[in-house]
């Protein structure tokens, strides 16, 4: 209570939802509450309240500021109970840790928010799962137990104002109101054009999340540090035996990747102070970072290998982390490289950027896999399985130059469909199989479509990549900051923007 005491002098204004602890005990909650009557709008409301002021703080310099106000968001209610709403909607919800726990009821998740509190925590190992990646390697994955995620989820509301607003400008991954596009677009700015950087650094970090040091993110991760501590040491059990964890952040953990962006925030001030003259030497050097993933652009292939290399191993050795020898590599424009999916080089002096090889591949392999693991499904559930993993890819590439690569994808789609329609019918015609399955619809005489019993025997069509519209991205400025309420009328009108186009799309 000490430590929160006089951020509620003068400006504070008593409320229960936002109350702290009473003497160590749990935040208080409304009385009789239920899960069904939470007014979740006032919740955000009054922790976004908090955020800004957490922001307001941190600009300023004021780190007791900051780690008092911080204190307070997690011991409220406000916070304990969004926290536990965000982990009991989100994708993993049905999946429980070791402890086989899940919040599936009103009840049980009313019940999980009186239980975040700091007093008594002792968080559960992870349960290791394998998944796979390319080149039949594989990736550790660590699934929390239920209120070890509602406890991260709680402590990163507080965390990611700071997080926001200490980061570097130019990274784009795992950030509010931020993605690949954005990444794409300052490529795009710093490549295109006859005057700009013409060798690009690509670099990968081994590991990056098994690896980080422990004792730099208690040294420098403005978080609790107590229970930082103990979600990194709680370990994991792999094939029920259960191992420690020296190093690193689990991927799947809730606030690991803010950890491991504020890991390498701080690169692109490195930089700066290792070539404080770079524009005016003309080494066109610009950064761009999506989570371990990032390019560094140069004037030349020298000064990127003599230079920036020993700058960056530096600055990655302080937190225990190295570069991979077989994915970093230095590259002219006129040969291209790949990265975040797509492929960026120059021809003839023009910068494209179209979706990589590799990932059309993955792609066409994902639409395969579904068209041949469901031979007997009938065609309209078929399409429903299909439609969203067309509309996701097609969205992704919608801001490059994809619109050909649209249309060859269609075309290999249609012959995976052809397939599995003559194979049902093996004693038809082909004219039978056209007819029952491709309908003719305006100009079109391919259309993959069928009466959906679900929708009232309304058509549903198989989406065709061809008819998503090509629009440029509207990169975010640089200082944004969506828990800074000077921005908010920015965000609403990229938001409202971003709705617009959507709806085009789809008429």
């Amino acid at each position: 209570m000490k430590v929160a005491r006089w951020v509620l002098r003068g400006r504070w204004r008593s409320n229960a939802l936002l109350l702290p602890d009473n003497a160590g005990t749990v935040a208080c909650a409304p009385s009789g509450l239920r899960w069904q009557t939470i007014k979740w709008v006032k919740l955000r409301r009054q922790v976004r309240k908090l955020q800004a002021r957490i922001v307001k703080a941190t600009q300023d310099g004021k780190y007791g500021k900051v780690k008092a106000l911080q204190w307070l968001l997690t011991h409220s209610f406000s916070g304990k109970a969004l926290a536990v709403k965000r982990v009991t909607e989100n994708d993993g919800k049905k999946t429980p840790g070791v402890d086989r726990i899940i919040w599936n009821t009103s009840t049980a998740k009313t019940k999980a928010i009186v239980s975040l509190q700091k007093r008594g925590y002792k968080p559960l190992p992870l349960l290791r799962v394998l998944i796979p990646k390319k080149k039949d390697k594989t990736r550790p994955i660590g699934i929390l137990a239920m209120k070890d995620r509602g406890m991260q989820a709680l402590y990163l509301l507080a965390l990611e104002p700071v997080a926001e607003t200490t980061a570097d400008r130019n990274s784009y991954g795992f950030r509010p109101e931020r993605s690949t596009a954005d990444a794409g677009a300052k490529c795009f700015m710093c490549l295109a054009g006859k005057n700009r950087a013409e060798w690009v650094l690509e670099a990968d970090i081994t590991g990056c999340f098994d690896n980080i040091s422990h004792d730099w993110m208690t040294a420098n991760i403005p978080t609790d540090k107590t229970v930082l501590q103990k979600w990194l040491k709680a370990g994991f059990v792999y094939q029920h035996k259960l191992f420690p964890t020296e190093a690193g952040t689990p991927q799947g953990g809730v606030i690991s990747p803010a950890l491991a962006n504020m890991t390498l925030d701080g690169l692109e001030k490195a930089l700066a102070e290792a070539f404080p003259r770079a524009a005016q030497q003309g080494l066109k050097m610009n950064m761009v970072r999506y989570a371990d993933d990032f390019i560094i652009t140069g004037n030349s292939k020298e000064w990127l290998q003599d230079e920036v290399m020993p700058v960056l191993v530096n600055f990655l050795a302080v937190r225990g982390l190295t570069l991979s020898p077989e994915k970093t590599k230095i590259t002219h424009i006129t040969e291209g490289f790949d990265f975040l999916g797509w492929n960026m080089r120059k021809y003839n002096g023009k910068l494209l950027i179209k979706p990589s090889k590799a990932n059309i591949k993955a792609h066409l392999k994902k639409m395969r896999e579904i068209i041949k693991g469901n031979k007997a499904m009938k065609q309209e559930s078929l399409i429903r399985l299909l439609n969203p993993v067309l509309r996701g890819w097609a969205n992704y590439h919608c801001h490059i130059v994809a619109k050909k690569t649209f249309g060859y994808v269609d075309a290999q789609v249609w012959s995976m469909l052809w397939r599995w329609a003559t194979r049902r019918h093996p004693n038809k015609g082909a004219r039978w199989v056209k007819a029952k399955y491709f309908k003719t619809r305006g100009s079109r005489n391919w259309v993959f479509a069928a009466e959906d019993e679900k929708q009232g025997r309304k058509e549903i069509r198989l989406l065709l990549e061809s008819d998503t519209p090509i629009r440029r991205h509207i990169k975010i400025k640089a200082d944004a900051n969506p828990f800074d309420q000077k921005w908010e009328k920015y965000f609403v009108a990229r938001r409202v923007n971003k709705r617009q186009n959507s709806s085009k799309g789809q008429n």
